[in-house]
């Protein structure tokens, strides 16, 4: 019994090896690529788990040891096709790309915005104009000119060097260092001047020349610019050459010497100590105000100048309203009598000069502040003696006190001092003129004043 099972079973395997064979020889003359796919693939269970399940029987027709691929991670994209039917080339790679990145949510960051300036508020800002500074004095003499030149030029309070200043290619003849002041000098023909020659003058002008120095250090800058100053000399061409006796008194020899003259006369605002003319018109109230009258002759006969009367106008024109007499009556200073000021003539030192002191005002319901000040100049003789006519007289604690301590001739500034003899007035026309001052600027409080 034992033999024929033994048997039974080779036969068994013999059958099932020759079926087999069989079925793979058949098998494989009938696959082709384009027909097996399709039905392999439909042959694919999907299930939960990552492998197939094992087949409880053996069948020919269930592939177990078919290779089979895992999920992808990623959602797979079957690749594009030309219209040749191959697949295109991603050449820059941007689909494979795309692909291992997968869906790419929405960008939500933004740059941030840029802060906003505040509003800045309104800053009180007034522009400072630069004023002309009167920097530069001259003083025509017989043969000769003076001329003093402040180092601050420009009047901004910077000095320069005295090396950029030259009178007609000469160099300064002196300097004041404790003033800041240049002294130039030279004779009427030198120092580059010309000479112009007219019906009744004899003109010489020199040229007063500022160079800036930034230039000579090596740098491509300047803060200063170049400036030319005319000064010009005038003398009469005409003169007194008759041969009468001079007479020892002052009319008859006016009538032959002053008739021919020319006299110039000025009125100037000076700085506190006097030396200079003072380069600032302003003032604030309660300030003293120095003016000078001067008067320059081309005779060599003495002379003195005096303030006949002065009217203070808030405009140029003298005859306009408001205005303020306060010298009057042939050279009374009454302000001080009339206001209780500390206005005054002061003591006399030179005979062509009259120094007096005004104390700064300003004129009621004028916002400007600006005061003009006018005058009549008039020039006598030195050797004539002071009279009610010509004198400087002002008004203290003690009375009335003449500048040329002759103060018996100020009685009359109470009163009228009226011209005594009518050939005066007729001279009187032949040597005196109007000199004027201003803008001068009077500010109400001197404001970082100590």
């Amino acid at each position: 019994m034992g033999f024929w099972q033994v048997g039974f079973g080779m036969v068994f395997l013999l059958a099932l090896g020759f079926s087999e064979a069989l079925w793979r020889a058949k098998r494989s003359s009938n696959w082709t690529p384009n027909n097996s796919l399709p039905r392999v693939l439909s042959q694919v269970q999907q299930t939960d788990s990552r492998m197939s399940p094992i087949p409880q029987r053996y069948d020919p027709s269930n592939l177990v040891f078919a290779p089979q691929r895992f999920p992808a991670p990623f959602p797979v994209q079957t690749p594009a096709r030309n219209e040749f039917g191959k697949p295109s080339r991603d050449l820059l790679g941007v689909q494979s790309k795309e692909l291992l990145m997968g869906p790419v949510q929405k960008l939500m960051w933004s740059f941030p915005s840029l802060p906003e300036e505040p509003q800045q508020p309104d800053v009180p800002f007034d522009l400072r104009y630069p004023v002309p500074a009167n920097s530069v004095a001259a003083r025509c003499a017989e043969n000769s000119v003076y001329v003093e030149v402040m180092q601050d030029f420009f009047g901004n309070g910077k000095p320069l060097t005295s090396s950029a200043f030259t009178l007609g290619g000469c160099t300064a003849a002196g300097e004041d260092t404790s003033a800041q002041v240049l002294i130039f000098e030279s004779e009427l023909h030198g120092c580059g001047s010309t000479l112009t020659v007219t019906e009744d003058e004899l003109v010489y002008t020199f040229k007063l020349v500022y160079a800036p120095q930034e230039v000579s250090y090596g740098v491509p800058i300047v803060r200063s610019s170049s400036a030319v100053v005319g000064i010009e000399c005038h003398y009469s061409r005409k003169h007194n050459v008759s041969s009468d006796a001079l007479m020892p008194t002052w009319i008859p020899h006016a009538t032959s010497e002053v008739a021919e003259e020319i006299f110039v006369f000025s009125l100037r605002l000076m700085t506190d100590d006097w030396r200079f003319e003072r380069p600032s018109n302003q003032y604030f109230l309660g300030d003293i105000i120095n003016f000078e009258a001067s008067v320059q002759s081309y005779s060599h006969v003495p002379i003195r100048v005096f303030v006949d009367r002065c009217m203070a106008t808030t405009v140029p024109d003298v005859a306009s309203v408001p205005r303020y007499s306060f010298i009057e009556n042939n050279g009374c200073l009454v302000d001080a009598k009339l206001t209780g000021s500390r206005s005054r003539f002061m003591p006399r030192s030179q005979g062509d000069k009259l120094q007096f002191q005004l104390e700064a005002f300003r004129f009621h319901q004028a916002d400007s502040g600006l005061v003009y000040i006018t005058c009549i100049l008039k020039v006598a003789a030195a050797t004539t003696p002071i009279s009610p006519e010509q004198k400087a007289c002002s008004f203290s604690a003690n009375g009335w006190v003449s500048a040329d301590d002759s103060h018996q001739v100020c009685g009359c500034c109470d009163t009228t001092c009226s011209t005594r003899s009518g050939s005066d007035q007729i001279l009187k026309d032949l040597r005196w003129d109007r000199a004027s001052v201003g803008p001068i600027n009077v500010k109400e409080h001197g404001y970082g004043r100590k």
